[in-house]
C-alpha cells in the first residue's frame, strides 16, 4: 500500500499559500509516497479552520497530514492511519482535542512565526515610549505638536531605560528577550519550566507565580505565553494593578490570557502609557469595540507574525521533519498533549 501525505495548505490568504514550489520539494522529500495536495481553500486564520470535504476525503488512509490546525474530520478520516499531523499555526490549541487519544504525533510551527512577532514587540514598544502615537495623532489633525514634545509634561525614555518583562519565554518570548538585552534593556520572565535554558543576559527567569512579581518589575510587559489551562486569565486586574506607571501592555499571544475590561479601567484611569494588542478574546474585533478607538491602545489585527519569510522557515521545517520522520528520529516542534503546546 502506497503512503500518503496530505498537504492541506492553500491558505484562502495570499500570502499563507503555500507555494508551488514547496509542493514540488515536499514530493521530492518523499520519493515513492503519495502526496496529495488539496485544491480548496483552508482557513489559516488563529489555530486553523473545521477542514474541507476535500482535505477529509483525502486524509482517508493517509499517514501524515500538513495544514492549518488538524480538523476533527481529519482525525477522523484518518483514525486507523494517521500517524504525524504538523499545523502551520504557531498554536495548537484547536488540534489538541482532535489529536488526544490517538497516536498522532503533533508538530506546530511556533519556531517560524517567533522573529516577526519579536520584530513586532519591539516596534510596539518605541510606538509608546518615543511618543509615536502622539506624532501620529498630531498629523492626522494637521496640527505641529512640538510643544506636546518639549514642554517637560511628558517622559519619552529611551529604550535602554524600559525594564521589560516577558510572560512566556519560549521561541516567542525568547526572540524578544534577545533583541532587549541587545539594546540594554533590562530583561526578565516567567515561564512553566522557569530552570530550563533561556536567552543569555536575563535578568532572572521564574514560575508563573512569580508574574505579579514580574509585573511591578515591568516598565513593557509583554504577553507571549501559549494559552492553556493554567495560563488562560492569568493576566488579571491584579496583575495590571502591579505594573508602574506607564507601563506599556503587549500582547502577541492570545486574547484569553488578559483581561480586557481590567485592562480598559487601567488605561482610562491613566494609569498605563498604552497597550499593543495584536490578538483579542474574540476575532475579528466585534465593530463597536473601545478598543478600536481608544487613544492609547495600538490595535493590530493579528498580523505579528506577517514576514516574507514565513514560506522559507515553513518549508525548512516540513522538509526537516519529513527527513526525521523517515529515519524515525525525533521531530522538531512536538506538542505537549498536557502542557498544551
Amino acid at each position: 500500500m502506497t503512503r500518503r501525505l496530505v498537504v492541506d495548505l492553500q491558505s484562502s490568504r495570499p500570502l499563507w499559500r503555500i507555494p508551488a514550489g514547496a509542493v514540488r520539494a515536499i514530493r521530492e522529500a518523499l520519493p515513492g509516497w503519495d502526496v496529495v495536495s488539496v485544491d480548496e481553500p483552508a482557513t489559516s486564520d488563529g489555530d486553523g479552520g473545521p477542514g474541507t470535504p476535500a482535505a477529509i476525503a483525502a486524509a482517508r488512509g493517509a499517514e501524515a497530514y500538513l495544514g492549518f490546525g488538524v480538523p476533527s474530520g481529519v482525525v477522523a478520516a484518518g483514525r486507523d492511519t494517521l500517524r504525524w499531523a504538523h499545523t502551520a499555526t504557531a498554536g495548537a490549541g484547536a488540534a489538541i482535542p482532535n489529536v488526544r487519544g490517538t497516536r498522532i504525533v503533533l508538530t506546530n510551527s511556533a519556531a517560524i512565526h517567533a522573529e516577526p512577532m519579536a520584530d513586532w514587540v519591539l516596534a510596539a514598544m518605541l510606538h509608546f515610549s518615543r511618543g509615536v502615537d502622539r506624532m501620529v495623532r498630531a498629523q492626522a489633525g494637521g496640527r505641529w505638536a512640538k510643544d506636546d514634545f518639549t514642554d517637560g509634561t511628558l517622559g519619552f525614555p529611551e529604550l535602554r531605560d524600559l525594564r521589560v518583562g516577558i510572560f512566556g519565554l519560549g521561541g516567542v518570548g525568547s526572540a524578544v528577550a534577545r533583541r532587549a538585552i541587545a539594546l540594554g534593556m533590562p530583561v526578565a520572565g516567567v515561564r512553566r519550566r522557569p530552570d530550563a535554558p533561556g536567552p543569555a543576559g536575563l535578568r532572572w527567569a521564574g514560575p508563573f507565580a512569580d508574574l505579579g512579581r514580574l509585573a511591578a518589575e515591568s516598565d513593557a510587559f509583554v504577553i507571549a505565553a501559549p494559552q492553556t489551562v493554567e495560563t488562560a486569565g492569568a493576566v488579571t486586574g491584579a496583575v495590571l494593578a502591579r505594573l508602574p506607571a506607564g507601563a506599556i501592555v503587549i500582547n502577541v499571544s492570545r486574547g484569553g490570557l488578559l483581561d480586557d475590561q481590567a485592562l480598559l479601567a487601567a488605561l482610562d484611569a491613566g494609569r498605563l502609557r498604552g497597550a499593543a494588542l495584536d490578538v483579542f478574546a474574540t476575532e475579528p474585533l466585534p465593530a463597536g469595540h473601545r478598543f478600536w478607538s481608544h487613544p492609547r491602545v495600538l490595535l493590530s489585527p493579528h498580523v505579528s507574525a506577517v514576514s516574507a519569510r514565513f514560506w522559507e522557515r515553513e518549508l525548512g521545517l516540513i522538509l526537516g521533519n519529513i527527513r526525521s520522520y523517515l529515519a524515525g528520529a525525533p521531530l522538531a516542534n512536538v506538542v505537549d498533549l498536557e502542557a498544551g503546546y
